[in-house]
């Protein structure tokens, strides 16, 4: 390949389209003649500062339009009209089996750089505090549920669409808060990540378009790009995803599917207010566009009052909503669900016997018998009160420590907020040095679809008691005051231009 593609985020066209395009040109001006290798989506996100899911969708354009052919473990050829794409793939590949190539199909995780120095506070990762876990409470429950006469049957094979008690009390609670209607049904699963792996499957074929908040939480980015799915991403602002460029994209791209966190949404911590949660059911039922509801955060309001879900508001039967324990009581135990139309979650179920039979029942059974004992409740008011205090500790230290024109989220709850440095401040060029110091975060790179935001990074508040957040962002101010009169210093001693 001679030359490198220029692309421009600021352009309306996303970047993924820009870069089909420039390849289309390529090859139909033979600039890129019939056999040649495509370069390698990891050699590629390189050389041009993408990541490697942008560069994908690209391709997958490309091969949709016949412009190139994928042959698996040896890379993608620019198509040869008349002959078969075996034998020109084979003439231009290494001999043997090259392994990296092969699973270069299945794009890794985004993730920062290693740690520079050994991290003593952490706001890389969103989970709840484990000093507040009720260790002496759940080790009871768990005493009480395997003394019971229940214990023999829990720990037998069981139903894939969860255990039976728990599934019940949770569809019980779902028609007292209208989550449940007459038609929807609910599947328990390991946790939010496996629901949204099974929904992926079930909804979407390889080569369709998602739509998905941008930036977004890197765990549902990647379930969806390693389906093969083309990832259009919706700019997230104060209100929530912008519904004009949801509209846009809804009528121009044909979406199989929109992904949705409208509570505390990670990693910005922002909530779509009502009024916008109901455009935005107008815009998917207009397109007829299945949601699913990322609820996770929902029970973690710890100031404000609660908005209704989409859930709740949904009159077309369009949204699967996915709720879990995980961020209120005891991540470890993977216990989520699913709640959505019937028809849905007799697939999902389907789905899930074949991936592992059926989750684990004596977590569930264990974690009914904790909400049933009033513990889970008494948990949750220590969790709200703990959250409002190092929430209310993280926007002060935000508000006294970083450097001015930084701008961040206010969010009323979750675990999350998204700090946008001053240009020219570089968010992933400044995490070594905050390493160094023993503090970590999350930079922009990790969260992105296609907007760029280099100053941007993720504050994850929750797991960290009062001093320790107050302590990890004077120490962040000081890395960002300190890159700010680098960049400084370093404009006065550019040479000024000549004058002629």
């Amino acid at each position: 390949m001679n030359r490198l593609p220029k692309l421009d985020a600021r352009l309306e066209e996303p970047l993924y389209r820009q870069l089909f395009q420039f390849f289309r040109d390529e090859i139909l001006s033979r600039r890129m003649p019939p056999g040649s290798r495509m370069p390698p989506t990891r050699e590629l996100a390189s050389q041009i500062g993408l990541n490697r899911i942008t560069i994908s969708s690209a391709y997958d354009l490309l091969e949709s339009e016949g412009l190139i052919r994928t042959h698996v473990g040896r890379g993608s050829f620019v198509a040869i009209p008349g002959q078969l794409f075996e034998e020109a793939s084979q003439s231009a590949a290494d001999s043997g089996l090259d392994w990296e190539e092969r699973l270069s199909a299945w794009p890794p995780a985004e993730q920062p750089a290693g740690p520079a120095g050994e991290i003593s506070i952490s706001f890389a990762t969103a989970r709840p505090a484990e000093q507040l876990f009720p260790v002496e409470a759940f080790r009871e429950t768990c005493r009480e549920v395997l003394n019971s006469g229940e214990a023999a049957s829990i720990l037998q094979l069981g139903s894939p669409h969860g255990y039976p008690p728990l599934r019940h009390h949770l569809m019980d609670q779902g028609r007292l808060r209208h989550l449940l209607g007459e038609d929807d049904d609910l599947i328990v699963t390991n946790g939010c990540q496996q629901a949204l792996d099974l929904l992926q499957r079930l909804l979407v074929k390889p080569g369709e378009a998602v739509l998905v908040e941008d930036p977004i939480y890197p765990g549902m980015r990647n379930v969806f790009a390693r389906a093969g799915v083309r990832l259009l991403g919706v700019p997230v602002g104060s209100q929530g995803v912008d519904l004009d460029v949801l509209a846009r994209l809804a009528r121009s791209e044909r979406p199989s599917l929109l992904v949705v966190t409208p509570n505390f949404q990670n990693p910005t911590g922002v909530t779509m207010p009502e009024a916008a949660r109901r455009e935005l059911l107008r815009i998917a039922a207009a397109a007829a566009l299945p949601i699913v509801e990322n609820d996770i955060y929902g029970e973690l309001r710890y100031v404000g009052e609660a908005v209704p879900t989409l859930k709740e508001l949904d009159q077309a039967g369009l949204v699967i909503q996915v709720k879990s324990f995980s961020k209120l009581a005891f991540p470890g135990l993977r216990v989520g669900w699913v709640t959505g139309p019937q028809p849905v979650i007799r697939r999902l179920a389907e789905l899930k016997q074949v991936t592992d039979l059926h989750t684990d029942h004596l977590s569930q059974a264990v974690l009914l018998h904790f909400d049933r004992s009033g513990r889970l409740e008494e948990h949750r008011g220590r969790i709200l009160e703990a959250g409002r205090i190092r929430l209310a500790a993280v926007l002060a230290a935000c508000a006294q420590y970083l450097p001015a024109g930084a701008k961040f989220t206010r969010p009323e709850g979750g675990m999350n907020l998204w700090v946008r440095l001053p240009e020219p401040l570089d968010a992933t060029a400044l995490l070594p040095a905050a390493q160094r110091l023993g503090v970590a975060y999350l930079p922009a790179p990790v969260f992105e679809v296609s907007q760029r935001q280099p100053g941007g990074f993720r504050l994850s508040f929750a797991g960290l008691a009062v001093e320790r957040i107050e302590r990890g962002l004077m120490l962040l101010g000081k890395v960002f005051q300190t890159g700010l009169e680098q960049a400084r210093a370093s404009r006065r001693e550019d040479p000024a231009p000549a004058i002629v």
